[in-house]
């Protein structure tokens, strides 16, 4: 009841449009689908793949980041990481526990692997697709705890694309599936209420100073 009295005040501050425009999102949003990306090297790619995440509806993306450091480019993100929310881990073995642990299947996106092209893949229940560093791929600690492998059909002589188009592509794709399908694939009411709180937030100039008075008042 404090959350929805605290974001009604909010909403004060924000246009109406702009509510609406959160409400209408948010009717999109999905966390039955996630990204996870390994040690990918150029800061450019993992800000685009925020970036998809965030276009094509994809609430939670997991990044980790155990050998090259922070990897988010803010200006390549262009604000899609206010959006989405970013999970960080120092080794993949953390993330994929942490994944299985809230009942995810772990799919590696591979070009070597012909387990499943993505025009025939069927997302059977929640899905966590994992996207590997650029030259190397997945690491063998991710391949062999995953549940199934995906790739991307390809006509010509070159074996692998770009990670961040890879990600665009894929993501595009199923996210497409599975607006198409009968899964609990939307945010619950809780969720929803939780993500407009946040972004409410973030659209208030001196949240801070309007939170003390909300507070103080309550």
């Amino acid at each position: 009841m404090e959350d929805q009295n605290l974001l009604a005040y909010l909403e004060d501050f924000i246009t109406p449009e702009r509510r609406n425009r959160f409400l209408e999102v948010l009717e999109q949003r999905t966390k039955y689908l996630t990204v996870a990306i390994e040690d990918v090297f150029q800061m450019h790619n993992t800000s685009a793949v925020v970036r998809s995440c965030e276009v094509f509806g994809v609430q939670e993306m997991h990044v980790i980041e155990g050998r090259f450091g922070k990897r988010l480019d803010k200006n390549i993100a262009m604000g899609a990481q206010q959006w989405v929310d970013i999970h960080r881990y120092e080794d993949a073995s953390d993330c994929v526990a942490q994944l299985k642990g809230q009942g995810y299947n772990i799919i590696a996106t591979t070009p070597h692997n012909d387990s499943c092209l993505l025009d025939d893949f069927v997302i059977d229940g929640k899905t966590a697709l994992f996207f590997g560093t650029e030259k190397e791929g997945l690491s063998r600690e991710v391949m062999q705890r995953a549940d199934g492998f995906l790739k991307i059909p390809m006509a010509g002589f070159t074996e692998s694309l770009n990670i961040s188009v890879s990600a665009a592509i894929i993501l595009q794709d199923l996210t497409a599936k599975l607006r198409r399908s009968s899964l609990s694939w939307s945010l619950n009411g809780r969720e929803k209420l939780e993500k407009r709180l946040d972004w409410t937030k973030k659209s208030i100039k001196n949240v801070d100073d309007v939170l003390v008075r909300f507070y103080a008042s309550n």
